[in-house]
């Protein structure tokens, strides 16, 4: 089984795997994997376990689902250090973040590494240790989300957070070979999160796939009035399907950089020629604004923000700091109050220049990073080398654009190489969208544990602002004995869908032969298949009048949270019907009775 979020959520519902089972898991693949430069602080398993164990709704959308944090994002009952231990505190509650994942069913595991202060992309500046990349060895993990992105990669756990500010959700995960995404600024609220440059910060996501991504994005979004750079005019939109005429802008002839890897530099031109087999216009935009932008970020006021952060333990305690990451935030202590204001209306200047080059163009296409390091090179070469790998990723947040890093090829030297896909913030979904149907053509498996990827889902079609949703669980199933009901009525199928565990399926002595399901205990019964058609409210009043009894229409609670007007059955009906839970719906019932 593919050990995707969608694969280990569908498990815990069916009850083929439990939530404290998937969780004693990660724990011991922890302890088998021996990397203890990965995670800073690992919660007591009995805690996870119990708290695994007092999970009761099935229907909530990370149901039992194991999750890293990187060790700058406040997680109650664990130390937050940002990789130095002089600055170390106790946090007296979650993040925002963390709550919404704990809310949602999710069960946190520990606190994973980085580079101090979330200042670098490497992975090698933690006195915590290198985390090992676990694709290949030599090579380093990435950075500054290291650790988040290795656990990830090497299945410890199947999703992680990580921040971004200037590719720290990007990088790792290309060289990780697993999906970063890296949403709009403030459509992921940062209260409880150690700042890097508070302006451009935000929380990132690592998964093996888009739509695990997706679907962490999905909690976590939303306003918080605790985060005065929450953006609460950019709601998440539904999952968007891959565009008829996909306009993808590429960098000029001669704009690309790749610092003599001809390896990237042909992996890139592949990656570019599946786009156009997937129908993608791929449309040459001038990238030189883009890079002016990029150098704003270390040379002018962006860096006082990183020096704000920890200007009392640098003036107190110099030494706890990495030597390193001491050298490039010293340096926010220079620019004053003009070059501030310099940077800033050239900055605005650079932001309209890029608007105008994205507005024709459904994004843009870049690498991830231009190249690939050694550790061993890194730590040679610090500073030089970490700046060629935020290349394409540091004029981003700068921009407000967001950002989607996939794999998208496995070097004949064993290195991974990425692309990230690019918009102007609020289009998250639809970069998800495009994003989903790449990775998935590229055969790639997941991660650093050869993983075979998943089928790719259809996404749901969405039912219109004034049609009422009703779900159908027997003869009025697609191709069943009485779907001409709802056809004739104009309803449109959305999708298939599964029911919470709350209820029992019984087969009825009708003609034509029909089920009736009874809403039981909540997690006390099965979870049904069922699917979802859209009607008209008149057509919907139609339909209901003509349902004969012991059947009626009432509400059904799906697995995923969501409700819908469906069929359900008197209880005095099933006196003497043959209960057919078991079966899990309809069309396997129906199935297996002509074979008989």
């Amino acid at each position: 089984m593919t050990e995707t979020v969608a694969a280990i959520v569908a498990a815990h519902r069916a009850g083929t795997m439990t939530p404290a089972q998937t969780v004693a898991r990660s724990y011991q693949r922890i302890r088998e994997h021996n990397d203890p430069a990965i995670f800073i602080s690992l919660r007591d398993e009995k805690d996870a376990l119990a708290e695994a164990g007092r999970l009761a709704d099935p229907t909530l959308p990370l149901y039992g689902l194991p999750v890293a944090v990187k060790d700058n994002i406040d997680v109650k009952g664990l130390p937050t250090t940002a990789a130095c231990p002089a600055f170390s505190y106790l946090p007296a509650q979650d993040s925002t973040a963390v709550a919404k994942l704990r809310a949602a069913g999710a069960i946190i595991i520990g606190k994973t590494n980085l580079d101090q202060f979330a200042t670098g992309l490497v992975g090698v500046r933690s006195p915590y240790g290198i985390p090992k990349n676990p694709v290949r060895g030599d090579l380093v993990p990435g950075g500054s989300s290291s650790g988040s992105a290795v656990a990830v990669s090497a299945g410890l756990v199947p999703l992680a957070l990580g921040t971004d500010t200037a590719g720290s959700g990007r990088v790792p995960a290309m060289l990780n070979n697993i999906v970063g995404l890296k949403p709009s600024l403030g459509l992921i609220s940062t209260t409880g999160v150690v700042p890097a440059c508070r302006t451009l910060d935000c929380v990132s996501i690592f998964s093996l796939t888009v739509d695990d991504a997706l679907a962490a994005l999905a909690v976590m979004s939303g306003p918080d009035d605790a985060d005065p750079y929450s953006r609460g005019d950019r709601p998440l939109a539904p999952l968007a399907s891959f565009p008829a005429k996909l306009r993808l802008g590429i960098p000029q002839t001669g704009q690309l950089k790749f610092f003599g890897d001809h390896e990237a530099e042909k992996a890139y031109g592949e990656a570019c020629k599946r786009w156009q087999a997937l129908g993608a216009d791929l449309v040459a935009f001038d990238l030189a604004p883009f890079f002016e932008t990029a150098r704003l970020l270390y040379e002018g006021p962006w860096v006082a923000e990183r020096y704000l952060v920890i200007r009392d333990l640098l003036a107190s305690s110099p030494e706890a700091v990495h030597p390193v990451t001491r050298e490039i935030t010293v340096g926010g202590s220079r620019p004053t109050a003009a070059d501030t204001f310099s940077a800033l209306y050239r900055l605005e200047a650079l932001r309209r220049i890029a608007e105008r080059s994205l507005a024709q163009l459904d994004a843009i296409v870049l690498p991830t990073a231009p190249t690939v390091y050694s550790t061993a090179d890194v730590l040679a070469n610090p500073i030089e080398l970490n700046s060629r790998l935020g290349t394409y990723t540091n004029f981003v947040n700068l921009l407000d654009m967001c950002g989607l890093a996939l794999p998208a090829a496995m070097r004949p030297d064993g290195a991974p190489f990425g692309i990230t896909l690019l918009a102007p913030a609020g289009r998250d979904a639809e970069l998800a969208g495009i994003g989903r149907v790449f990775h998935a053509d590229s055969e790639l498996t997941l991660g650093a544990n050869s993983l075979p990827q998943p089928p790719l889902t259809a996404i749901p079609t969405q039912a219109g602002s004034d049609d009422i949703t009703i779900a159908v669980v027997g003869a009025h199933l697609s191709g069943m004995a009485l779907n001409h009901e709802l056809t004739t009525l104009d309803a449109r199928l959305l999708e298939e869908a599964v029911t919470g565990p709350d209820y029992k399926l019984y087969a009825l002595d009708t003609t034509p032969p029909k089920p009736g399901m009874l809403r039981i205990e909540a997690g006390a019964g099965h979870a049904i298949k069922l699917e979802l058609w859209a009607m008209s409210p008149a057509a919907f009043g139609k339909f209901v009048a003509a349902i004969p009894p012991p059947l009626s229409i009432g509400t059904i609670r799906l697995a995923d949270g969501r409700q819908a007007k469906g069929f359900i059955v008197e209880p005095a009906a099933i006196n003497g019907a043959k209960d057919i839970s078991a079966y899990g719906g309809w069309r396997a019932f129906m199935a297996e009775r002509a074979k008989a």
